[in-house]
């Protein structure tokens, strides 16, 4: 490290010179003025990480001139364009994870790699040609602050009305000059244009927490210049304005989306709304880079979370309470409407008539290219990711991070797009050595149809809440929830790592799971019984149905698909055609049927018995041949028991019928399937008696079965104890009962309706496909109607009679 004095005739945060680039540790100022190494791209990712280098412009530039550094050195390895290429790419896709908010790293990755994918011939031209762009980054972007300086000193005096010449009086927020840039500065920029041509007063810097950007960095230059500033608290300038001592505030920018709103350092929105109460002009200061016409609005923009540290702790002691929770964005989004001008190295960008900023069409006119469209927007905080970009998510989260070994890995993460549901996107992150999570994201719309058919994402909340009730009540068979991102529809937890598979595709392929049928049994008598007023009483079962909510917009969807769509003429709907036309069509005119799904779906509507999984099938459980966890929570409500129990024993004959599609002696298979659903009632059955046994007479009048009622020491007159015993037979004959209308109904659907199994749809010949299905029709027409008389033992008997 080379240690220089506050002596120094410049101000400056980079030094570059070919084969060698030093960072001003930001950090250490104003205490120690102290410049790191960086010798390749990793230490640079770190600096950029732990900020010892911050703003988005010195950012974009410090990773630049970091790969010139290392390609430089890396050369003589790099013997073709085609080397370099490849060289290049991968050490700008891992310095792009440092920082995703800040849009001018992205911008300076994506310029760079299309670059070095233009070049051909040898690998020496090919290093020369990216090295020189790089250096080239530097030298422009102190002539583009420069020219920011120039139009913002016109615009600010311009906007505050003053006689012509008289000085200004400015507040800036964060930093954004020497320290954050290649040199000059953006918004402190302007505040020196206005200096250089004797319109400046004042200027007040706020300390900006946590990390005092304001105090150790902007108090620095401003002391350093000599300029006449004031550092203030960021809580003080609401009433500095007040006082009448502030004409205009300028601040700097990580991203500016299309309509002009403006993610920078937290506390920029606060300063904004106190500047439009006070009537001050509110200015944003940054280069073209920055502008980012893609990103619709602001709430698109993904807002880095920084560790609670910085918070909680000062100089290496805490100084809040333990155990307190803690918030800690490193930047906020001001709407543009409270944004005068957003000014920039080519112009200031004006509102139009609408009251936005049309950042796309004025970077268009400016660069003379094409404006891009904007993304798709979501809901506030939103941002649909992909197999690139959920690695920068999973890097700007520290606790996500942290379970993955930390960030500083990131180059040897990895991802996949795994779910094979109707419903959400699912990707395993892993981290190279081993170490894995799964995060799964809601879109807004139902993603085996598309954009056509939206839904809410609120149903990543139901979801959350449900997997993080279930594996309170199971946790040897529902994973750990890690983090819920509600903004961002997230969920990331556990990764059940291989041999664990979803057991539809074990199932297809012929394997048999000794255990399955007890651990699903196990669950379903947990976590039905657990949330069911049997466990937690009538007052307590009312509270937590008002708290979970509805699910409003999954019940709908199940009401739709499930009880509605296949007895009746609707474009979802689909066959095996022209094999089970005949078939479908007799759907839509069954009287007795028709009844039968009425009724089961008035007692879905109305039986809120306990908390389900809402969508239990074989796609929803990941098994290996000892463990069974159950995920894919985002149907959850409340309702009758036999609904999930059904929906499992469904997909077991969905599965049997099947069998007799697929190629080779599928015998054993068939018979382990019917064990299954005889095991899984009996095993369900069974612990639900003994858990109710335990837990479920109840003292008081809360419980559904009162030890007023069932408990001789409490008084029960009579045989309590057999009457309990009449009373539970009567209830799990009711469960039976609409687990088999259940099953009836889900096997329906998953035959004619709009979503089917793979275990029927991976069976190639048709014919054979919809004898398969036919049986299984018949099946399922029998268990909705003859659903109050058959026993476990005669459902099975039943479709083995059907296969005969």
């Amino acid at each position: 490290q080379l240690i220089i004095t506050m002596a120094a005739p410049t101000l400056e945060a980079i030094r570059y010179s070919r084969g060698k680039l030093q960072l001003l540790d930001q950090l250490k100022l104003p205490t120690e003025t102290v410049f790191m190494d960086v010798p390749d791209c990793d230490v640079c990712w770190t600096a950029i990480k732990d900020m010892n280098v911050r703003g988005a412009p010195a950012i974009a530039i410090a990773a630049a001139l970091a790969l010139a550094v290392e390609l430089d050195g890396a050369k003589a390895t790099l013997a073709t364009a085609g080397d370099v290429c490849a060289f290049v790419a991968t050490k700008m896709d891992h310095l792009n994870t440092s920082r995703p908010t800040a849009v001018n790293l992205g911008e300076a990755v994506e310029r760079i790699k299309k670059l070095a994918a233009s070049l051909d011939g040898s690998g020496a031209d090919a290093v020369e040609a990216v090295i020189a762009e790089c250096e080239g980054m530097l030298a422009a972007d102190i002539a583009n602050n420069r020219a920011i300086g120039s139009f913002g000193a016109d615009a600010l005096c311009a906007a505050v009305g003053k006689p012509a010449g008289a000085p200004l009086r400015v507040l800036t927020h964060c930093n954004t000059g020497s320290l954050a840039t290649a040199g000059f500065g953006t918004a402190l920029g302007v505040i020196r244009a206005l200096r250089e041509t004797d319109r400046l007063e004042h200027v007040y810097c706020n300390e900006t927490r946590p990390y005092n950007q304001g105090a150790r960095l902007t108090a620095y230059e401003i002391a350093f210049e000599k300029m006449p500033g004031t550092l203030i608290c960021d809580s003080a300038a609401a009433a500095l304005m007040a006082k009448g001592n502030v004409d205009a505030v300028v601040v700097g920018a990580d991203r500016v989306a299309d309509n002009g709103d403006t993610a920078n350092k937290i506390g920029t929105y606060n300063l904004a709304v106190s500047a439009a109460y006070h009537d001050v002009p509110f200015f944003v200061a940054a280069p073209i880079s920055t502008l980012d016409p893609s990103t619709a609005k602001g709430a698109d923009i993904v807002i880095e979370d920084r560790p609670a540290t910085e918070i909680t702790h000062s100089l290496g002691k805490r100084v809040a309470a333990e155990g307190i929770d803690v918030w800690n964005p490193s930047f906020d989004v001001t709407p543009a409407a409270l944004i005068a001008g957003i000014i920039t190295e080519k112009g200031v960008v004006r509102k139009t008539a609408s009251g936005d900023f049309a950042v796309g069409k004025f970077v268009a006119e400016v660069t003379g290219s094409d404006a891009p469209a904007p993304k798709p927007a979501g809901p506030p905080g939103f941002v649909a990711l992909n197999c690139d970009t959920v690695l920068d998510y999973c890097a700007a989260k520290p606790e996500v991070a942290a379970a993955l070994g930390g960030a500083e890995g990131r180059a040897a993460w990895s991802s996949k797009e795994v779910g094979d549901g109707n419903i959400n996107f699912v990707y395993i992150v892993g981290n190279g050595a081993g170490g894995a999570i799964i995060v799964k994201q809601g879109l807004p719309f139902v993603r085996v149809v598309g954009e056509s058919w939206p839904l809410t994402q609120e149903r990543v909340r139901y979801e959350a809440e449900a997997l993080m009730i279930a594996h309170g009540y199971c946790p040897q068979h529902v994973p750990e929830v890690h983090l819920y991102d509600a903004p961002m529809s997230v969920i990331v937890m556990r990764y059940l790592e291989p041999p664990h598979i979803i057991l539809r595709g074990g199932i297809i392929a012929g394997t048999v799971y000794p255990k399955l049928a007890a651990h699903v049994g196990e669950y379903l008598a947990t976590t039905l019984f657990g949330s069911s007023a049997l466990a937690i009483g009538c007052e307590a079962l009312r509270k937590a149905r008002q708290a979970f909510g509805q699910n409003e917009d999954m019940c709908a969807l199940t009401e739709q698909v499930i009880f509605t769509e296949p007895y009746a003429k609707a474009d979802n709907n689909h066959w095996t055609s022209p094999q089970l036309d005949d078939a479908a069509a007799a759907l839509r005119t069954d009287s007795e049927l028709k009844s039968a799904i009425c009724s089961l779906k008035r007692r879905f509507a109305c039986d809120g018995a306990a908390l389900l999984h809402g969508d239990l099938h074989t796609g929803s459980i990941m098994c290996t041949e000892s463990t069974t966890f159950v995920i894919d929570h985002e149907f959850a409500f409340y309702g009758p028991l036999g609904f999930d129990i059904g929906a499992f024993l469904a997909n077991l004959f969905l599965a049997y019928f099947a069998q007799d599609g697929y190629e080779g002696d599928r015998s054993s298979q068939r018979e382990w399937l019917l064990a299954c659903v005889k095991e899984t009632w009996a095993t369900f059955e069974r612990r639900f008696v003994e858990l109710w046994n335990e837990r479920g007479v109840s003292a008081g009048n809360a419980g559904l079965t009162p030890a007023a009622l069932y408990d001789a020491v409490a008084g029960a007159e009579g045989d309590a104890a057999a009457a309990l015993r009449a009373h539970q037979a009567a209830y799990m004959r009711e469960v039976l009962t609409d687990s088999f209308g259940y099953a009836g109904a889900k096997m329906t659907r998953r035959i004619v309706g709009i979503a089917h199994v793979a275990d029927l749809e991976s069976i190639k010949d048709q014919d054979a496909r919809a004898k398969c299905e036919r049986r299984a029709l018949a099946c399922g027409r029998r268990f909705m109607l003859e659903a109050k008389e058959l026993s476990i033992e005669d459902a099975v008997a039943m479709a083995e009679e059907l296969r005969a």
